[in-house]
């Protein structure tokens, strides 16, 4: 089993109620989630700043940082009724497409939680 940590944005409405979902639904213990509002230790951890953290979704797993479209793919595969969304998305051409709508809805909700907080 890999040790996985969860970067998420607490303070994001939408980002935070998906987050708790996922909560619910994952009994891995081996996930940790961490809010990076104001998180010293995740800026340390990930060796980015509150911004680049706040731009995207970020997960460590077993020592490796990564971002974006593919954290949903680990959360996903961790919870049973997704797993076979995460397996196709997982597809070249089909992630790229996933990718792309991952951005195009990212970027607002930075910038959104950006301005008003």
């Amino acid at each position: 089993m890999d040790n996985i940590k969860i970067y998420f944005n607490q303070s994001c409405s939408i980002c935070n109620s998906e987050i708790n979902y996922y909560k619910t639904k994952i009994k891995n213990p081996l996930i940790q989630w961490v809010n990076i509002n104001d998180n010293i230790s995740a800026y340390i951890e990930t060796k980015k700043t509150k911004d680049q953290l706040m731009r995207r979704m970020h997960a460590m797993v077993n020592g490796e940082l990564i971002a974006g479209a593919k954290v949903f793919l680990i959360i996903w595969n961790e919870i049973d009724r997704f797993k076979t969304l995460a397996k196709i998305l997982k597809q070249p051409i089909l992630f790229q497409v996933f990718f792309i709508i991952y951005e195009a809805i990212a970027l607002p909700l930075y910038l959104k939680n950006k301005i008003f907080n």
